[in-house]
Parts: structure tokens; C-alpha cells; sequence
């Protein structure tokens, strides 16, 4: 036992000089995560087959569930690409920054502006994802009460109340039980796999042959765009897909509080991609063969979760429905505490780096709650202020979706084309590298595959196009960068430095000499 203990302690202390020495910040976190409390963090953070279920309105429009099934294989290939680049940084830059960091070193001397950008565009990410997470909880909560009173008619307002309770439930959480975080997230892990089975077989055993056909779930493309051709249908309809796999950043920005972050983010970074594949695989094929209307389904009443109906047709009863909505709600809810983990501490991360507004106010960790409480409480103000948007507008949902997925995408992309323009040379590799042709080619189809998604999730979603239905993302990406370059403008030129790096501090943590970097030689 002593032995372990000794162990342990040496690791840590090899994990704070490199976070010191090498990456330029003291060790304020507590690193209390281990690989399975991270990995869980990071299922629970993506639960994509709880995610999926709650975004999926789009996706059935664009294609309907052939194009769902086909294009979260052809979308989780690409992000395993996406995944495996962020890794190899990851594991030679385990830093809380992330993107943030790993940008602001490999893109050199224009590293500072590059970082500067690249992480306001993942920050804002996790507001907006956070603002997504909210106003799904919103419409399931709303769902299960329109199940039971169909006379009732779906207003905007009423997931809006909803947004906000759960916003400011999650946000306490995260602020006062940081210490339990770690056992929450494992808890969450076990209620979120019990909920999937449960699910599966209700939607596989209650239809009582009343399934789809194997055409309908497999070779029926449902074109309800109302003017798109089917290529460009199936390429929107990709968003789902992404919003379910595509928060592989996450688990980096908790790299100051795990052991060993160098080896078991990257660990942790590909399991979670793994399963939420798996399990999102595995949930739509139960969820699709459970369709016996589809017509239906395009012309549910049911608020804006089309999901309802299909538990409703599955079912065969308004409490079946609303029970299984019940585990979705359930699964979802740590989701969101997560959510505001990682973007609370991505927005302490650029504080402490004097990025933000406040940033004094930003980066202080709370003495005894061992948590930016400062900067989790203001994100959670932002999103508050964001979910207004949604009272007025009935497609700012799938704009906010759509929205985190190109900012998250394009936060990627800023540090893996520096990477690949430097010749991949820029830091010194941590244990997880790929070969130099296999990794260069796996990053350029990761920005190959961000370039062509980014444009196709911007489109409209339904045709003719009007100002009720439109999708305002390219207007709320624009919009908030134009916010940060004004910023950029005003502090980031002349007050902002950036996080740091030290290839030869690296080196000789590679090779062992970790007393003569403690003591400062």
C-alpha cells in the first residue's frame, strides 16, 4: 500500500512540474478524475444516444432513418480522424486550454492570434452547447406533459421555464459537489447504459409486429426538405450525427485534474468516441424498426420532438411514452452538468491567460470549493441570456445545435492545420502519436471533413427559406466573431500573451530529469 501511495504521489509531482515547467501554469485543480471517471465524463458529456434522440427532428427530415443509420457511420469515421488528431496534441500538450493551447503553440509566431481565435470559437461552443442541452431538456420535459394533456398547445415559453430550471439546478451542482464530480459522472455513466437497455427493449419487445419494414428503416430516403436535391439533404441531415459524436475536445479541457492526462486523455478521448457510436448505433435501429407510421412522425404535434410519437407508436400508450421520455430526460440531465464542467473550465482557462473581460474575476478558483465557481456561474449566465432567443424564434434550437457543431468543428481545425503547415514538428510528442504519413493524412481529412460540413450545416434547413425557418448559424458564427476580433482589437493586442510552451523543458521531462526542473537548474 505504501508502495502505491509513493507511486502516486511521484506521478502527480511529475504532473505538476510539466504543467509548470513546461506549459507555463501552477497546479490550483485537484486531480481527482482517473481514467474511468474521465473516460465516464466524456460518454456521459457526448450520451449520445440520449443527444441523438433529442436532436433528431432535423436528421428525419434530411433523409429520414436511412440517412440517420448511414450517416453516423460515415460521420463517426471522419471524427475518429478528428479524434486522433486532437489526441496526439492532447498527449504532448495536456493542458485545460486544450484547443486553445495546442493552437497557440504549433501555429508558431502568429500563435497568439491564432490561439486568441481558436479559443473563443471552442469557448462559445460550449455555451451554445450548453444553451442545446438546456432547450432539450426543455422540449422532453415538455413532451411528457403534452403526452398527458393533448389539448394543451406547445408554446415556445414553456421549455424556456424548463431551460432555466435545470441550467441553474446543473450549475450549482457542478459549483458546490466539485469534490463528488468524479463519482457522479461514473453514477451518471451506469444510469445512462441502465436507461439504453431499458429503452432497447421496450421499443424492441412493445410493437408487437407492428415494425417498420427492413426498406423502411434501410433503403427509403425521405426527402422533407421541401426543395433541396437528396446530396445536399443528406449532407445537412449529417448534423444530428455530429451533435451526438462530436465533442471530442472535452475530456482535454480536465487534463490538470487527472494523473497521467499525457496517456489517459488520449485513452480517454477514443473510448468515448467508441461508445458513442456503439450506443447510438445500437438505440436508432431499435428506435427506427419501432416506427409503424412515419407520416406521423413528419406531422407529430407533439411540441418539437418527433420522438414522442415514435414512443407513442412503439408503446402503444401515452405512459409507455412518457416513460421512456422519462429515461431520456434522465440520461440527459448529466449531460448538461458536464457540459458546464468542461466549458466552465475552458472559460478559466482563457482568464487566466488575462483573455477575457474580467479576467481577474475569471480565473480565481474558489479556496475551499476547488472549482472556477466564478467562471461557471457567468456561463451560466450567458446561456440564460442565449435561451431567451429561443422564446421567439422556433428554429433557434436547431440553430443553436448547428451552431456549437461548426464553432466546436472550427475551434479543431484551428489547431490541426497549424499542426499539419508546421510540418508536425512544432512540440515534442507525447506517447500517443501516430506515424508521420498516417498522421498527416488523418489530419487532413479531419479538415477536409470540417471545411465541406461547416458550409452544408449553414443551409437552410427547410425550403423556400423565410425569416421564421431560416438557419441563422453563419449569422451567429459571424456575429460572435466579429464580437472577439473587436476584443481582440481592444485587449488581446496589446494585453493578451498567450499560453506558453517549453520544448526543452518537455525534453527533459522525456528523459527523466525531474528534480533538476523542480528546483529551477
Amino acid at each position: 500500500m505504501d508502495g502505491d501511495n509513493t507511486a502516486r504521489k511521484a506521478t502527480v509531482e511529475v504532473d505538476e512540474v510539466r504543467l509548470e515547467a513546461a506549459l507555463g501554469h501552477k497546479q490550483e485543480l485537484v486531480r481527482g478524475f482517473g481514467l474511468f471517471s474521465l473516460t465516464s465524463l466524456g460518454i456521459i458529456i457526448a450520451n449520445s444516444w440520449a443527444a441523438t434522440g433529442g436532436t433528431i427532428v432535423t436528421a428525419l427530415y434530411n433523409g429520414g432513418p436511412m440517412a440517420v443509420l448511414y450517416g453516423l457511420i460515415v460521420v463517426s469515421i471522419f471524427y475518429a480522424f478528428i479524434s486522433a488528431s486532437l489526441s496526439e496534441l492532447a498527449s504532448a500538450i495536456p493542458s485545460a486550454g486544450g484547443v486553445y493551447h495546442w493552437s497557440s503553440v504549433v501555429a508558431g509566431r502568429y500563435g497568439r492570434a491564432v490561439g486568441f481565435f481558436t479559443g473563443y470559437l471552442n469557448a462559445c461552443a460550449w455555451l451554445l452547447s450548453a444553451a442545446s442541452m438546456s432547450s432539450i431538456l426543455g422540449n422532453e420535459a415538455v413532451a411528457m406533459y403534452l403526452l398527458r394533456h393533448p389539448d394543451v398547445e406547445w408554446q415556445s415559453w414553456q421549455p424556456f421555464i424548463v431551460f432555466l430550471i435545470v441550467l441553474w439546478m446543473s450549475c450549482a451542482i457542478v459549483c458546490l459537489g466539485n469534490r463528488f464530480l468524479p463519482l457522479l459522472n461514473m453514477i451518471a455513466l451506469v444510469l445512462s447504459m441502465g436507461g439504453l437497455f431499458i429503452t432497447i427493449v421496450v421499443l424492441a419487445a412493445m410493437p408487437r409486429g407492428r415494425y417498420a419494414s427492413n426498406p423502411q428503416v434501410w433503403k427509403t430516403y425521405y426527402n422533407e426538405t421541401g426543395g433541396w436535391s437528396d446530396g445536399i439533404c443528406f449532407l445537412s441531415g449529417l448534423l444530428n450525427a455530429a451533435f451526438a459524436v462530436g465533442t471530442p475536445d472535452c475530456i482535454s479541457h480536465l487534463s490538470e485534474e487527472v494523473p497521467q492526462p499525457e496517456r489517459k486523455v488520449p485513452q480517454g478521448i477514443m473510448l468515448q468516441l467508441l461508445t458513442a457510436f456503439l450506443t447510438t448505433f445500437v438505440y436508432l435501429i431499435a428506435l427506427f424498426y419501432s416506427i409503424n407510421d412515419i407520416d406521423r412522425v413528419f406531422d407529430s404535434t407533439i411540441g418539437y420532438f418527433p420522438v414522442a410519437e415514435i414512443y407513442l407508436q412503439a408503446t402503444g400508450s401515452t405512459a409507455g411514452a412518457v416513460g421512456l421520455i422519462a429515461l431520456l430526460f434522465l440520461a440527459t440531465f448529466p449531460t448538461l452538468i458536464g457540459t458546464l464542467t468542461t466549458g466552465g473550465r475552458m472559460w478559466w482557462s482563457l482568464a487566466r491567460d488575462n483573455a477575457t473581460p474580467f479576467a481577474p474575476f475569471l480565473s480565481q478558483i474558489h479556496p475551499t470549493l476547488n472549482s472556477p465557481v466564478n467562471a461557471t456561474v457567468t456561463m451560466a449566465g450567458i446561456v440564460s441570456c442565449l435561451g431567451c432567443v429561443y422564446v421567439g424564434s422556433t428554429t433557434a434550437f436547431q440553430a443553436l445545435i448547428s451552431s456549437f457543431i461548426v464553432l466546436s468543428t472550427l475551434s479543431y481545425a484551428g489547431a490541426i492545420i497549424p499542426h499539419v503547415l508546421s510540418g508536425r514538428n512544432s512540440v515534442l510528442p507525447g506517447p500517443f502519436r501516430m506515424p508521420s504519413t498516417l498522421g498527416f493524412a488523418v489530419n487532413v481529412l479531419s479538415v477536409v471533413y470540417i471545411a465541406v460540413t461547416v458550409v452544408f450545416f449553414c443551409f437552410p434547413f427547410v425550403m423556400p427559406a423565410t425569416v421564421q425557418n431560416m438557419n441563422y448559424t453563419s449569422v451567429i458564427t459571424v456575429g460572435l466573431m466579429a464580437i472577439v476580433g473587436v476584443w481582440w482589437l481592444i485587449r488581446g493586442m496589446r494585453a493578451y500573451k498567450g499560453p506558453t510552451y517549453s520544448r526543452e523543458a518537455a525534453e527533459r521531462l522525456a528523459s527523466g530529469q525531474v528534480s533538476s526542473l523542480k528546483e529551477g537548474e
